[in-house]
């Protein structure tokens, strides 16, 4: 599979822990301007159009785009086909219009930002909207037939009890969608959190906290009948994000947008992250990729899926024998983090909660 990953990087506001590309535009011009280069840029790869089989447009936050805006965008991708088209939305810039354009164009599935539905937390996390527009939001896109649905959460937050969780996903079971993805807090350089950090105004949860929390979610979505396929991301019936996989099984994509990364021919490109700077000529570097590299981030995204990684494929394709390359490995499958099954090496679910332990034997 080949995808294409589109950046929107405006934001009505910014949230604390986010460390993506992204910025309060100044005016709708400025938002106008972008996308015409934005264009630009994807008629670039117009080569590809026929072979691409997802697209996903990410953010920032696509939905604050007005109804003109979007229409400008989706109208320049009608000559895609992709399996599946996900954009990003945020329940508090959603509406009926804006989801009836989003059916109209094509886009099939939505990743619903929903973060927690406990209200303080997300005054904390500096998120704006309410359940009740979750909800609505969730009805809607149903009720024009958009029935792939993911909603984003994260645990792990300061000050958020076992509680506050157990009521997260009781939440999630009631809107009845067929994916999420859940992640803990991650405290990432500039963000405000890190600054609030630096001033000693922010302590980060225990790890033992962050783990119970962790076990929490695998435990109750497994009993809501998903299937945990890779380790933040959960499906109902197979309804996978297949464009994520393309990023977790080393397959192709452009990425297009301020600092939007690509994987095209062996090669990754990063564009631009200044917006001044992306306005006059989108790429900022393109690397080739040794083996070495691939087969480092093969062997590391590959192990995010639950299902791991074929051994012999991978022997075959870099012509490598995989514990010579790796002999620290036999380590990590001694101390139970790793393990092979039926010909694919994977992490054991205490492994799951110390991944980054066995990807540093790759690095």
């Amino acid at each position: 599979m080949k995808g294409l990953y589109i950046h929107i990087p405006f934001c009505e506001y910014i949230c604390h822990y986010c460390d993506f590309v992204k910025r309060v535009p100044k005016n709708k011009e400025m938002i106008d301007e972008y996308l015409q280069a934005l264009v630009k840029e994807i008629n670039q790869y117009k080569d590809h159009f026929e072979s691409i089989e997802t697209i996903y447009i990410g953010g920032g936050t696509p939905s604050m785009l007005d109804q003109d805006q979007l229409v400008f965008l989706l109208s320049h991708l009608k000559d895609i086909h992709p399996v599946e088209f996900s954009i990003e939305v945020n329940p508090e810039s959603y509406t009926k219009q804006k989801g009836e354009i989003f059916k109209k164009y094509g886009i099939n599935r939505v990743s619903l930002g929903v973060q927690t539905f406990n209200q303080d937390l997300l005054h904390y996390l500096n998120r704006g909207h309410t359940n009740d527009q979750v909800f609505e939001v969730v009805k809607h896109l149903k009720d024009i037939g958009i029935e792939l649905i993911s909603v984003d959460l994260i645990y792990a937050i300061p000050k958020q009890t076992y509680e506050d969780l157990k009521y997260d996903l009781i939440m999630i079971n009631k809107l009845d969608i067929s994916h999420v993805s859940c992640y803990s807090l991650i405290l990432e350089e500039k963000t405000y959190f890190y600054h609030q950090y630096m001033r000693g105004n922010f302590k980060q949860v225990d790890e033992d906290v962050e783990a119970t929390m962790y076990k929490m979610v695998m435990d109750e979505l497994k009993k809501q009948g998903f299937e945990h396929y890779e380790i933040s991301n959960f499906a109902k019936d197979g309804h996978y994000s297949f464009h994520n996989l393309i990023y977790w099984t080393l397959g192709e994509y452009i990425g297009v947008g301020l600092g939007a990364h690509g994987f095209v021919d062996g090669k990754r490109t990063y564009n631009e992250r200044a917006l001044s700077k992306y306005l006059d000529h989108y790429l900022k570097e393109e690397t080739t990729q040794i083996k070495e590299m691939l087969i480092q981030d093969e062997l590391i995204f590959g192990l995010r899926k639950i299902s791991g990684v074929n051994i012999n494929e991978l022997e075959n394709k870099y012509d490598i024998k995989l514990f010579e390359t790796y002999p620290n490995l036999q380590e990590k499958i001694d101390i139970g983090l790793v393990e092979i099954d039926k010909g694919y090496l994977k992490l054991t679910k205490q492994g799951l909660f110390l991944g980054n332990q066995v990807f540093m034997v790759f690095i």
